[in-house]
């Protein structure tokens, strides 16, 4: 092979290269399907970067273990507790890859979850994609019903929807420019908001390739509380006037209500 054959091999290497940010914590229980699901993907160039952000529990050891298996796999030890945005942070500052994908410490791809994502970014010419997903029990166990997605979502649209989950976002970096989030409740949702801002258009693959873990502590799951943070997202941080904070809040309300039920 010639100098520049090697030199192409190793740019498209780089150019499929998949960043997985993964925050952790208190999730040792968990954490090792996580990982496993990651290590049965059909697309193995990607490179898992797990922030963990002090857990008392044996979470750190058990994702050190995990380093030794495979080199792919990278432990971050986060200095002290940040919560989820600054171990996302922590580990996209290290990212080498030109797409970022994030799964949560609870959460399980499917084998197919990047190879397909990476097809249907190619073929849709798409800088975001997200998936549909499948609910389990904490315990693992019989998934729920299927959750499907739109074909696309804007800025917009996003305000008044729950319907991109975390851990089925891929993000093409050479489009979007750097990711990062910021400290506040929501980072995902706030993070996709300002992707969007930008002019993007995320692309939804309406495929059955990630499975959401309900957890009692999520910080989805009190309502009343997320419900509060989205309003306040609405007017301190997208800066929108109270109409029209009300009406993305009722379409926000009544979907999410929709999605749960």
């Amino acid at each position: 092979m010639t100098s520049d054959s090697n030199r192409d091999a190793r740019q498209s290497k780089q150019e499929d290269l998949v960043s997985i940010i993964t925050p952790a914590y208190q999730c040792a229980v968990v954490v090792d399907q996580t990982i496993q699901s990651v290590l049965a993907q059909t697309h193995s160039n990607w490179e898992m970067l797990i922030a963990e952000d002090c857990s008392t529990d044996n979470t750190r050891e058990v994702i050190d273990r995990w380093t030794k298996v495979d080199s792919r796999i990278k432990l971050i030890k986060m200095s002290k507790n940040g919560g989820p945005a600054m171990a996302r942070n922590a580990a996209l500052e290290r990212a080498q890859g030109r797409w970022i994908a994030f799964l949560d410490s609870d959460d399980l791809w499917l084998p197919k979850k990047l190879e397909s994502c990476l097809e249907f970014a190619s073929a849709n010419d798409a800088a975001f994609v997200y998936t549909g997903f499948r609910r389990i029990p904490a315990a693992g166990g019989q998934p729920g019903r299927y959750i499907g997605v739109p074909a696309s979502i804007n800025y917009s649209q996003l305000l008044g929807n729950t319907v991109i989950a975390t851990s089925t976002v891929m993000m093409d970096t050479a489009r979007t420019g750097p990711i990062c989030m910021r400290k506040t409740y929501y980072d995902d949702f706030d993070c996709w908001l300002q992707v969007l801002k930008k002019g993007i258009v995320a692309r939804g693959l309406d495929a059955d390739l990630m499975r959401y873990r309900l957890t009692k502590n999520s910080v989805s799951r009190n309502k009343a509380r997320s419900a509060l943070k989205v309003w306040r997202a609405y007017r301190d941080l997208e800066g929108l006037s109270i109409p029209l904070s009300v009406w993305y809040f009722t379409q926000y309300a009544v979907r999410g209500v929709l999605k749960y039920l």
